[in-house]
């Protein structure tokens, strides 16, 4: 008996093992307890709610980040499903949902599916969303997120027709209500059409891109179903959408002029002259990625051409050990220095590829640093914890500027007169590590002071009372100084400060360096302090 019925079965268990990846990953959870979706049944159309919500986002080039997901979340909730969780739940059950069941976790996620012409089984790879870096309001950096051709599949196999076959019954369907004058139906296949031009063209990208990094991992097979597939949509699509395109124009000239001459536009006439712009803008757009798929198609197979004639020219490539071929013979026989240019000639006799793509001249530049974030389409999970551990790092050196500020008034407060060679000498070792925490601190403290020569705290909190002044990052002498005296009622008697380089020797420091930990001996001028006349005896 012939079982020719099991050919190809690994491509139908790829279809099978992303629904069964899915649902491993979610059942059993008890995060999902936490915000109240205990049925199976709430689990599985939030996730593909999810998923439809990133396919949209996708297909319009929109940036899709966890406070979208979130926002989503939050409107499904307070619209159906009325959860008693919060807008922040609903950004915790989305990134729940993104990082822990359609990503696993960042781990690489493969289905194990049995290919009978080989015997065994074959690992297979399913990956539904991917990430890339996007830059909002004036570089603001975030993740967005976007589904994979596997995300996209998984959606559109609800559609239970073949991949090569969808295009044409989208086609087929838009003509039909088109001449059935059905423009609403019609505007709707028309969307459709669009999004499987996009999908198509994105897949072409994705293709580049693996075939870029390594040629070798994506197989001729692999390269002849993408090729087939973009010849079924290539062809003939640009003189029927142009045909479509000339139909609903005229269409919409028809009812404009009825509008204008004749009389006014009852309600469903206006409709459809809304669907009908809505069709002609679509087919625009159309025909628009229709060009691009072309273009990227020829992108394509130059691009692999090339990729697999370097790896074979690498085969033909003769090598030789510079010490033994080279550095030995040369020690050997001096002479043969004359000759060295036969041996270094064919490194410098590569012809040089030149190549003009006149599309490269229309594109919208765009600077380096956005463009090396685009290409970079691979992040790591861990950015919040790296984000969590600067903001303490920066708070721990807020902290430190702020006891050493603190320590500095109430020693001048004290003494209403003094250098800084005597506060050294006379503090406690506890004393100096809150004055002078490292080298780094201490540096930025007392160039400060010495820049502002004259510090006016009550002009200080009159302008406080009076102005509003943005959160500057970093340390600030002034904002620093004013936070003190509001804490510690004892500095309030300070009015005003003045820092002076003194005369004599200058003063030498042992401070510890942040950088190495090592205690650095530092020279500096000696300074004097003093406040306000008024305080002294």
């Amino acid at each position: 008996m012939e079982f020719d019925f099991l050919k190809q079965f690994p491509k139908r268990m790829k279809n099978i093992g992303a629904y069964a990846l899915l649902f491993k990953n979610s059942m059993n959870k008890g995060t999902w307890k936490q915000y109240g979706f205990e049925e199976f049944k709430e689990q599985t159309n939030l996730i593909f709610a999810l998923l439809l919500y990133l396919m949209e986002q996708s297909l319009r080039g929109e940036p899709c980040t966890m406070d979208d997901i979130g926002s989503f979340l939050d409107q499904c909730n307070m619209r159906w499903f009325k959860k008693p969780i919060s807008y922040e739940d609903c950004k915790g059950l989305g990134d729940f949902i993104i990082n822990v069941i359609l990503c696993d976790e960042g781990h690489t996620m493969y289905f194990q599916g049995f290919d009978f012409e080989e015997g065994e089984y074959r690992d297979i790879h399913i990956s539904f969303v991917a990430n890339r870096i996007v830059y909002l309001e004036e570089e603001l950096k975030r993740t967005s997120y976007y589904l994979t051709e596997d995300g996209y599949n998984l959606l559109l196999s609800t559609l239970e027709m073949e991949g090569n076959l969808k295009f044409t019954v989208h086609e087929m369907i838009f003509k039909l209500h088109l001449e059935k004058a059905s423009y609403d139906k019609a505007a709707e296949d028309i969307k459709n059409i669009f999004n499987l031009l996009r999908i198509q063209l994105q897949k072409i990208t994705e293709a580049m891109a693996r075939i870029r990094q390594n040629a070798l991992s994506y197989s001729v097979q692999d390269y002849k179903e993408l090729l087939e597939e973009n010849l079924d949509t290539l062809s003939d699509t640009k003189g029927k959408f142009a045909g479509y395109k000339e139909t609903v124009a005229a269409r919409v000239r028809e009812l404009e002029e009825m509008d204008i001459n004749i009389q006014k536009l009852d309600k469903k006439d206006s409709e459809s002259l809304f669907h009908l712009k809505t069709i002609e803008g679509y087919l625009s757009k159309a025909i628009e990625e229709h060009q691009k798929i072309l273009i990227t198609h020829f992108d394509l197979k130059t691009l692999y051409t090339n990729e697999l004639e370097s790896l074979s020219r690498m085969s033909f490539i003769k090598r030789f050990r510079l010490r033994t071929d080279l550095y030995d013979k040369i020690l050997s026989n001096p002479v043969t220095l004359g000759q060295l240019d036969f041996f270094m000639h064919p490194l410098y006799n590569q012809p040089i590829s030149q190549s003009y793509n006149l599309n490269k001249a229309f594109e919208e530049q765009k600077s380096s640093l956005h463009k090396q974030a685009e290409e970079d389409e691979i992040i790591s999970f861990e950015e919040e914890q790296w984000l969590r551990e600067q903001s303490q790092k920066q708070a721990r050196k807020q902290k430190q500027y702020k006891n050493s500020v603190g320590l500095l008034l109430s020693v001048i407060k004290e003494r209403q007169e003094t250098t800084l060679m005597d506060m050294y000498e006379s503090l406690s070792e506890a004393e100096k590590g809150l004055l002078f925490p490292n080298a780094e601190i201490f540096k930025e403290i007392m160039i400060e002071l010495l820049k502002a020569k004259q510090i006016d705290i009550q002009s200080m909190l009159q302008e406080q009372r009076e102005q509003y002044v943005e959160p500057v990052s970093g340390f600030q002498l002034n904002e620093c100084i004013l936070e003190l005296i509001k804490e510690q009622e004892d500095l309030e008697e300070i009015t005003c400060i003045w820092v002076e380089k003194a005369e004599g020797a200058p003063v030498i420091l042992s401070v510890v360096s942040e950088e190495n930990g090592i205690v650095k001996r530092i020279t500096c001028s000696n300074i004097q302090f003093s406040v306000d006349r008024s305080l002294k005896q």
